[in-house]
C-alpha cells in the first residue's frame, strides 16, 4: 500500500540512528540491545534555499539538468511527466500517462528520460527534449525508484535490494543487498546517484540511506524531519519522496510527495 504512514516510525528510527553514533541503547517498550559501535552516521539537513513546487504533484521521482528540475508523479489517472523551472516552480512541459498507469521514478542519460511504473512492469523511454516517447521496457515485480550511474540504470522495487540494467538494452545484468548494521534496509525508494553513493528515500520514513553501489552498505542516514512538517488535511501523506543533485554546482535538492516547496539542503554530520 502506498498511502498513509505513521511518521513516529520514521522518528523512531532516527532517534535510534542517532543513539546508535552515541553509543547508547535504545528502549521501545523492553530493553534492546546497544547498536555496534560502526553503526553509519547520521546527518542532519540545513535548508539552504526553497523553491515553489506544485502542492498537487505527488511526487515519485526527481532529477535535474540544465538548470530545470524533471519531476515523475503517481496516482492512477494522474501520472505525469514533467519539466519544471527550478526558481518559479512552473511546469515548463508536461506528459500525462496513460490512467491505468501508476508513475514512478525517473531518471536522466543524455538526451533520454525514463520512467517507471509501479505494478504495470513497464518503463517508458523519453526524448528529453520533446517527451515524445520513443521505446519502453518490461521488468518483473514493482517499480519504484531510478538513478543513472553514468554506464547503467539502478532500480528500486520496495524491497531491501537495488537492481542493475543494463544502459541501452534495460535488462537486468545484477542486483545488490542493501543492508546496515542491524540487517537489511527494506523500502527502498526514490533514487539519485551523488557523487559515487547512491541516496535513496525509504518508504514511509522520514529518512534517507546513504548507499555504496559497491557493497550495499548504508554508509550514512539522512534525518529529513526539519526539512518541511506537513500539517492539516492529508499530513499522513506528505511523504519525503524525491532527491535529485546538481553535480556542476553541487546542489542537493529535496521534497516529498503533496510537498508546496522543493528545498536545496547541505548536510550537517550529527553530533
Amino acid at each position: 500500500m502506498r498511502f498513509g504512514y505513521l511518521r513516529s516510525s520514521g522518528l523512531r528510527r532516527i532517534l535510534f540512528l542517532a543513539l546508535a553514533v552515541l553509543g547508547a541503547a535504545v528502549f521501545c517498550g523492553s530493553c534492546e540491545k546497544a547498536p555496534s559501535a560502526d553503526a553509519a552516521p547520521v546527518y542532519r539537513c540545513r535548508v539552504v534555499k526553497r523553491y515553489p513546487h506544485d502542492h498537487q504533484a505527488f511526487t515519485q521521482g526527481l532529477a535535474f539538468e540544465d538548470g530545470c528540475l524533471y519531476e515523475g508523479t503517481g496516482l492512477y489517472g494522474a501520472s505525469t511527466l514533467r519539466k519544471v523551472g527550478l526558481r518559479t516552480g512552473a511546469v515548463l512541459t508536461s506528459l500525462d500517462l496513460p490512467r491505468d498507469c501508476f508513475g514512478e521514478g525517473i531518471a536522466i542519460a543524455g538526451d533520454r528520460i525514463v520512467q517507471l511504473t509501479w505494478q504495470e512492469g513497464v518503463g517508458f523511454v523519453y526524448d528529453k527534449a520533446t517527451f515524445e516517447q520513443i521505446g519502453e521496457f518490461e521488468y518483473d515485480g514493482e517499480g519504484w525508484g531510478l538513478t543513472y550511474d553514468g554506464t547503467r540504470w539502478i532500480m528500486s522495487d520496495g524491497t531491501a535490494r537495488l537492481r542493475f540494467l543494463d544502459a541501452e538494452t534495460f535488462e537486468e545484468t545484477g542486483r545488490l543487498d542493501v543492508h546496515d548494521e542491524k540487517g537489511p534496509v527494506e523500502s527502498l525508494n526514490e533514487l539519485e546517484y551523488v557523487d559515487g553513493l547512491i541516496y535513496a528515500n525509504i518508504w514511509p520514513e522520514w529518512v534517507a540511506a546513504i548507499i555504496s553501489p559497491q557493497t550495499g552498505r548504508v554508509e550514512g542516514w539522512i534525518d529529513l524531519t526539519e526539512v518541511y512538517k506537513p500539517t492539516g488535511r492529508g499530513a499522513q501523506d506528505k511523504i519525503p519522496n524525491g532527491i535529485a543533485y546538481d553535480p556542476i554546482e553541487k546542489r542537493l535538492f529535496i521534497t516529498g510527495k503533496l510537498w508546496p516547496a522543493v528545498f536545496e539542503i547541505s548536510l550537517i554530520k550529527a553530533e
